[in-house]
């Protein structure tokens, strides 16, 4: 690609998607897409029980599944994400559920636990294709609206985190073999994908005519003077981000021990059973892809740093009474931290983009690499702790990590959007 080809690349990724009105029909389309991928990410903490009960597992066995998952997802997604900002290839969106798919069915026919871990691979690898050109898909229909966009786009995802546990439920119980019935939702994900792959070529087209056009070099201006925080230094841009990845290893260690170990927790202090103990999954999901979609509106209204303060700080006083709740009020702390928690993310990835615009889909495959990487570290970490301690002690330890938070005060203060825009 020419460097001036790049060039006109990046105004119609920057300018363009700013100067236009929001495609919601797009947006509700990619996050429902993201939906029926993240449904079927969440089947393998939701099966945790079955698995080990199939296969004998112990705890540090599990976490490395969960390591296989989330080490394969992060270790390509930022690749991946490189790749597609030099090289745009909306076909990668239909090519990452296929490769889902695959990992679906192995996992319904493994004989071993070593065929666990090809499969898990596989269902990271199928993620790791898809976020990255998924989120750049919904900054494209965005319309300027990019905290909006990118919420909508993780609720999709969260509700999926969700869905998966309470289908489990009701499916998993007939044995491993009824996983495969999941393999109709990676279809329809398939077919869905392919149809906005062909919407974004569509775009490109559409903005690649701008290029010749006399008003290109106005739409790079009006960029440059909707972006004033780019005259940040380079020293501070990368310290920024610095202080974001902290973040997200505060946000996603915590999670780890909630999504991977939570129905544990629940059946060995309380004794529940283990369909109560999955409705108390589904309820903690539920928070999280409630609670997903009102960070990035507030972000482009009042600011990303506002939401990242009360996201990570403001979720401290509730992880540090949850280890001494009896199970009602664990129940509905577990709900307040994943409604507050779950503003953390698209308001992170956002703040990262506006520092570095020029990268979006860099920016997005390397945040979603370290959501999925820091949470599968942290759930082979947690469970190698839970197997020398106790799976309470774990909850101990977790629930002083949302004081990281404190480091928020160093990020600089970014204009909030739409004051921006009607500069």
């Amino acid at each position: 690609m020419s460097s001036e080809s790049k060039v006109s690349a990046l105004v119609a990724d920057g300018a363009g998607d700013s100067g236009s009105k929001t495609v919601f029909k797009v947006l509700l389309a990619i996050s429902f897409c993201h939906l029926l991928n993240d449904t079927v990410q969440s089947l393998l903490p939701a099966i945790y029980p079955l698995l080990r009960d199939t296969f004998h597992l112990d705890f540090g066995q599990i976490g490395l599944i969960s390591f296989t998952t989330t080490f394969t997802a992060s270790l390509l997604q930022p690749l991946v994400g490189l790749y597609s900002d030099r090289h745009h290839r909306p076909n990668f969106l239909a090519i990452g559920m296929g490769i889902t798919l695959i990992g679906l069915v192995t996992l319904s026919l493994a004989p071993s636990y070593g065929t666990i871990l090809v499969a898990a691979g596989l269902v990271g690898i199928g993620s790791s294709v898809f976020h990255p050109e998924s989120s750049r898909v919904a900054r494209m229909a965005s319309g300027g609206q990019h905290g909006m966009a990118q919420s909508l786009f993780q609720v999709g995802g969260n509700a999926g985190s969700a869905l998966g546990p309470l289908l489990a439920t009701f499916i998993l119980p007939r044995g491993q073999r009824s996983i495969a019935w999941f393999s109709f939702v990676a279809l329809l994900g398939i077919i869905l994908l392919a149809d906005i792959g062909a919407w974004t070529k569509r775009r490109r087209a559409a903005l690649a005519e701008l290029q010749v056009a006399p008003p290109l070099a106005g739409h790079v201006v009006a960029a440059a003077s909707v972006e004033p925080h780019l005259q940040l230094p380079r020293k501070k841009i990368v310290w920024s981000l610095a202080i974001l990845v902290a973040l997200m290893f505060s946000k996603y260690f915590y999670l780890a021990s909630l999504g991977s170990y939570y129905t544990f927790y629940l059946m060995d202090k309380f004794g529940v059973s283990m369909k109560s103990a999955e409705i108390h999954l589904f309820a903690f999901f539920g928070a999280v892809a409630a609670g997903t979609f009102f960070g990035g509106p507030v972000g482009d209204r009042m600011g990303r740093k506002v939401v990242i303060w009360y996201s990570i700080l403001g979720v401290l006083p509730f992880t540090l009474l949850l280890p001494y709740a009896n199970l009602f009020w664990t129940g509905i702390l577990s709900v307040v931290i994943g409604l507050i928690l779950a503003s953390a993310f698209s308001t992170i990835l956002v703040f990262a983009q506006e520092l570095v615009p020029t990268k979006v889909g860099t920016i997005s495959g390397t945040f979603f690499g370290l959501a999925f990487g820091l949470g599968g570290i942290g759930a082979a970490l947690l469970g190698k702790l839970a197997d020398a301690t106790s799976i309470r002690f774990v909850y101990h330890v977790c629930s002083f990590l949302p004081a990281v938070g404190i480091l928020t005060a160093f990020l600089p203060d970014l204009t909030p959007a739409k004051t921006k825009q009607s500069r």
